[in-house]
């Protein structure tokens, strides 16, 4: 009889870590009865999807108090299901509060847990490490820092590589996508505002401005698929800017800098060797919550795996058109920052090492499912 996996995704990152492991999984047992939490990535790859993530994905204290009967709705759903479902195993990537309450349920129904992408315990509620060693059978971490971290405690994870590192050379492989924009003589600045409709009204109006502030440049945003074009274009107005769905890595390919929300997409930028600004403005009360919380020096990945400030973070009230122009130029060719962070960016893909996230995660839980 063929075993059965039951894998948690909440967000468009999960969905596209969770595609590739499932690619992974088929390939070395195509018999394999997977039920999944996820997107329209890893519905392509096969299996069941039991709950889309488009019903999921909420950020911040606020937003998350404001939507909790859905949430509390959605784990009971999840725990029925997975009774019904009766999985061997359960895979959970990343999407922690969530999952982490999934995994303590699961440890005590006795059912076994794989935890992919290991929740930020490193960043805040350090505490949660006594919960992810009591409940997670098996860890994998994508950060090079964190199996050391993790060792403070005895115990043992698994370093398997970010899996940007492979998403990211596969694209590379490709014939070179142009980009679907009117054709400019003007070098490209790249804008990756985010992926929800709270981060685009609160980071657009002040990222917008900097088309009148380089008018040398075309200014191209990558629009995130779940946002309809009507967004973008009320907040563009009348400024020469270019929005593309599912371009994000041609893009990056062809900018010479980018201004970039905080998250997985600032390591992207800086795997594509693109000098960038971050920035970053929460909900005032969430951000208030989370600086008391939160224990880490710096907010975009590239500059937590460096430990140090190779790209400037703007928060809060420091992301204002003014400083993002001064630090722009920096960046841009001739800038007298742009060669160091390029020289960071190389150290940042020695620490990172080989790729092969996704194909290490499905051979070690097929191997002891």
């Amino acid at each position: 009889m063929s075993k059965k996996l039951y894998i948690i995704s909440g967000e468009a990152s999960g969905d596209l870590h969770g595609a590739n492991v499932m690619k992974e999984l088929f390939a070395e047992q195509p018999d394999l009865n997977i039920r999944f939490w996820g997107g329209d990535k890893m519905q392509a790859v096969g299996g069941t999807m039991a709950k889309h993530i488009r019903d999921l994905a909420f950020m911040g204290f606020v937003e998350v108090l404001m939507n909790l009967p859905t949430i509390l709705r959605n784990i009971r759903f999840c725990k029925e299901d997975i009774l019904k479902f009766k999985p061997d195993a359960i895979l959970l990537i990343d999407y922690p509060g969530f999952n982490m309450r999934i995994a303590e349920w699961a440890k005590k129904n006795n059912i076994k847990v794989y935890y992919y992408i290991s929740p930020t315990v490193w960043a805040w509620k350090e505490n949660r490490v006594h919960k992810i060693k009591r409940d997670v059978f098996k860890l994998f971490c994508i950060l090079p820092f964190e199996a050391d971290f993790y060792k403070k405690y005895h115990y043992e994870v698994e370093y398997v590589g970010h899996p940007l590192l492979d998403e990211i050379e596969q694209y590379r492989e490709l014939p070179k996508q142009e980009l679907e924009i009117a054709p400019t003589n003007k070098p490209i600045i790249a804008m990756l505002p985010g992926s929800r409709k709270q981060e685009l009204r609160t980071k657009l109006p002040v990222m917008l401005p900097l088309v009148d502030l380089f008018p040398h440049y075309h200014f191209v945003i990558a629009g995130a698929p779940n946002m309809d074009l009507a967004i973008y274009r009320e907040l563009i107005g009348d400024k020469d800017v270019d929005v593309v769905y599912g371009q994000t890595y041609p893009l990056l390919q062809q900018a010479e800098a980018a201004v970039v929300t905080s998250g997985t997409a600032t390591l992207e930028t800086g795997l594509f060797e693109i000098p960038q600004v971050v920035c970053y403005i929460g909900n005032a009360v969430s951000y208030q919550i989370a600086k008391r919380l939160v224990n880490v020096k710096y907010i975009s990945l590239v500059n937590l795996i460096l430990d140090k400030e190779s790209v400037t973070e703007l928060i809060q009230n420091d992301c204002t058109t003014e400083r993002l122009a001064k630090e722009l130029s920096l960046v841009i060719k001739g800038g007298s920052k742009r060669d160091q962070v390029l020289e960071d960016y190389s150290r940042l893909k020695a620490m990172l090492g080989k790729g092969g996230a996704s194909r290490k995660v499905a051979q070690a839980v097929l191997k002891t499912i």
